[in-house]
């Protein structure tokens, strides 16, 4: 069985039983619902004791459950078509220049972890429709200067 076929595999029992991200989440547990429906959507993995729970939870084979800890190919076609992915493309392309730019200030020259990097996804009421509250988190890793000379820094971190 290939990845993308297992993840239609899941939709197609989460549609059957009803159910909503929230209880597939809540029953899986162990991480962030951001990563678990991200690994049931096939872009990440679950570690062994939750593909072990997803699987129980989805009546999958243990061919399937062991799918579900492999590393997956990530990502998808750019740019992507879906309106809702394509308007955080848009973001990045219209508000990237300027959290780059405010990010070096702030930490010097590097880039913020997309690995090591937590995600919130809320709904915050509102007068004039709910609004989607995303909150993201990633460390920042400076780039390494290497091949520097003595009384060279070694990162690009902010100098003072």
């Amino acid at each position: 069985m290939r990845r993308d076929q297992l993840t239609e595999k899941i939709l197609d029992i989460k549609r059957a039983k009803g159910w909503s991200w929230k209880h597939i989440t809540d029953a899986i547990g162990g991480i962030s619902p951001v990563l678990v429906v991200g690994a049931l959507l096939g872009q990440q993995k679950l570690v062994k004791p939750l593909a072990k729970k997803a699987a129980n939870l989805f009546g999958l084979s243990e061919s399937e459950e062991r799918l579900l800890n492999e590393v997956p190919y990530r990502g998808m076609p750019m740019p992507p078509t879906d309106p809702l992915i394509y308007r955080f493309y848009e973001l990045v392309m219209v508000n990237g220049p300027a959290w780059k730019a405010l990010i070096e200030e702030e930490f010097g020259d590097g880039i913020m972890s997309a690995i090591d990097f937590d995600m919130s996804i809320e709904r915050q009421p509102h007068a004039k429709g709910d609004r989607v509250q995303i909150s993201m988190s990633g460390k920042f890793l400076p780039y390494k200067y290497y091949g520097n000379e003595e009384g060279i820094q070694e990162t690009g971190t902010k100098e003072d």
